[in-house]
């Protein structure tokens, strides 16, 4: 998979969290109310990401298919 088929939101199944990764390689996670919980850069890897959050922390996640498993949730890719 390309990074361009990641770009996007992906969000948890109850919609508390969504990752929005955009195509300049930035991302904003939302959790809940806060629409900008998170922000950072990412990089993808074939189905490997690593994050860099704009405070130094650091995550990463696996994609297979249109679902994306990170820090434990399993996220799935909002359609357009």
């Amino acid at each position: 998979m390309e990074k361009d088929q990641h770009i996007g939101v992906w969000v948890t199944s109850d919609g508390y969290i969504r990752h929005e990764l955009l195509p300049n390689g930035r991302y904003v996670e939302a959790r809940g109310n806060r629409k900008m919980a998170y922000t950072g850069f990412y990089s993808i890897r074939g189905k490997h990401i690593e994050y860099l959050d704009d405070t130094g922390f650091t995550a990463d996640g696996d994609f297979e298919g249109n679902i994306f498993y990170h820090a434990g949730m399993v996220l799935y890719k909002e359609s357009a």
